[in-house]
């Protein structure tokens, strides 16, 4: 696994090099997606980049990529295992120049995400994890560290609580699922750092209630289990990979504090008033 786990950094910055080189330039070459979500340049040079690279290097574990095409529910549905992949992740905030965009790469087996690698290449940081190793970050050139998520703070004598929302979706909808809360702040950032936050101690909830999909949460997946959190459906069941035709996700809350009673803490509203 640690072969692999070094195999899968490698070729996030290899990606992320090929990204930077188009996100410094006026070229982005914007396209629309069936889904209404933007495609660049950048987005195809990072798929090709890592799926050439893995599909040589493992070709027993086929790759689920945001980009690709073709892929029929009937031919993966009986992957044991298989990379899933987000070359590119925020293409909104990639457009925005705004640096909060990810390189995404996840091994799952049996419907597990078990392996997961974000790097940021406008930071050059990566975040990585899998069973057995453990959850890192790694800044630059220095030497990775182990990352946790951390105890829940007290304020004024009570339970404190840092949310991080996404910037672009449900906001309100957060707030309303927070206002058990006798004390929080809410914080808002783009593409998967958001779950980053929550495995390195930064955040203590990140809970998503809009459309993602499987290529955006199973890297992150696989970090924030292994720092000692939590990716859960709103009923705090297990989020899955490659167990269903629609690779939408559902509504899910990422957890830090395993000590915290969550069901106890938050307002869980129902889908359908979502």
């Amino acid at each position: 696994m640690q072969q692999l786990l070094d195999d899968v950094i490698e070729i996030a910055k290899l990606a992320g090099k090929k990204i930077l080189e188009i996100y410094n330039t006026n070229d982005f070459d914007i396209q629309i997606k069936d889904d209404d979500s933007p495609l660049t340049r950048a987005d195809l040079a990072a798929h090709h980049c890592i799926v050439d690279f893995l599909e040589q290097k493992y070709p027993e574990i086929p790759c689920l990529s945001e980009e690709s095409t073709g892929i029929t529910f009937a031919e993966r549905k009986d992957w044991n295992e298989c990379f899933i992949i987000d070359p590119l992740d925020g293409t909104k905030e990639f457009i925005a120049r705004n640096g909060e965009f990810t390189v995404n790469i996840a091994l799952q087996k049996n419907g597990r995400s078990v392996l997961g690698v974000i790097y940021v290449p406008v930071a050059d940081i990566v975040y990585y994890a899998a069973d057995g190793i453990g959850a890192f970050k790694q800044e630059q050139n220095d030497k990775a560290t182990s990352i946790r998520v951390r105890k829940l703070q007290t304020r004024d004598n009570r339970n404190h609580f840092t949310v991080v929302a996404s910037r672009r979706n449900g906001l309100d909808k957060v707030e309303t699922l927070c206002q058990n809360f006798s004390s929080y702040d809410l914080t808002s950032s783009g593409s998967s750092l958001k779950m980053c936050m929550v495995a390195e101690g930064s955040a203590d909830l990140y809970p998503r209630l809009a459309l993602t999909s499987e290529w955006d949460t199973a890297a992150a997946q696989a970090i924030v289990e292994q720092s000692g959190g939590r990716i859960v459906q709103l009923d705090f069941s297990e989020m899955t990979y490659n167990q269903k035709e629609n690779i939408l996700n559902p509504y899910f809350l990422v957890l830090g504090d395993p000590e915290v009673d969550w069901q106890q803490e938050l307002v869980i509203p129902s889908v359908e008033s979502l």
